[in-house]
């Protein structure tokens, strides 16, 4: 990179950076290739997020690390080409790269920021909170020591189980501590935002905010609080997944049947 793209990529790191305001929140709307990254920033939204399962739709894949390595980090890079704001990377759990190579890969593409969860897809199942953020601190070693100021989103998965098996209030309510300790080991640990995926209770979500000391990620699952209702709970940041696509998928498909008739 020449000094005049090193500063470029700083200065978008430090913006992303600066908007993740508890009360005010970062609004994410993601996206999955070029074009609608482009429309994001039409619509004057000030940065642009990958969602991993939209990306990999796209390309031909499933989620949670079913495409190559490769491919979503070019996705990502072709998203950063066509657009002029920070692009944070959902980059999942890291696809099996050491930290290091991992944190090059990122500065090559020129992602301000990424989305790094520890779910562990090869193993299977979570990882250990100390093992996570031990990794978390690797990337943030890696990252400093490039001088890149990436923006780690670090995602914490203990609800997913309890989202797909539709619990309820007091079920998600029981998994709110471990949650808490991983998101203080990782922030800890060196990231910047935290990102309880699938907690989408209000009251659990509140406590959650209120004893993590440090910017919280939310996603807007159809049960989830409005968008001033998160930021009245001290939300920093709000992110829509892989729905955007879903949605925009399910527009197509009915204008496909509609011109049947």
């Amino acid at each position: 990179m020449t000094d005049t793209q090193v500063s470029e990529l700083q200065g978008r790191c430090e913006l992303l950076r600066s908007l993740h305001r508890p009360g005010d929140p970062l609004l994410l709307p993601n996206v999955w290739d070029a074009a609608s990254a482009k429309a994001v920033v039409a619509a004057g939204y000030p940065v642009v997020a990958t969602s991993s399962g939209a990306v990999a739709a796209g390309l031909g894949y499933e989620d949670n690390e079913g495409a190559p390595a490769d491919e979503m980090l070019a996705a990502a890079a072709r998203i950063v080409r066509a657009v002029d704001v920070p692009v944070t990377m959902d980059a999942e759990a890291g696809y099996g790269m050491e930290p290091a190579d991992l944190v090059a890969a990122l500065r090559t593409v020129g992602a301000a920021g990424c989305n790094l969860e520890d779910t562990d897809h090869r193993a299977g199942g979570i990882r250990a909170a100390d093992r996570q953020a031990n990794r978390l601190a690797e990337v943030r070693r890696a990252a400093a020591a490039a001088d890149y100021p990436l923006v780690i989103n670090a995602r914490i998965d203990v609800f997913l189980g309890p989202l797909i098996a539709d619990a309820d209030a007091d079920e998600l309510a029981q998994h709110v501590p471990e949650a808490i300790e991983r998101a203080t080991a990782y922030l800890e640990a060196g990231a910047d935002c935290v990102y309880p995926i699938g907690l989408w209770e209000a009251g659990a979500l509140r406590r959650f905010v209120t004893e993590v000391n440090g910017p919280v990620n939310v996603v807007r699952l159809p049960p989830t609080p409005s968008t001033a209702e998160l930021a009245a709970l001290g939300v920093a940041r709000v992110s829509w997944g892989p729905f955007l696509h879903q949605a925009a998928m399910d527009r197509f498909a009915e204008e496909l049947a509609s011109l049947r008739e």
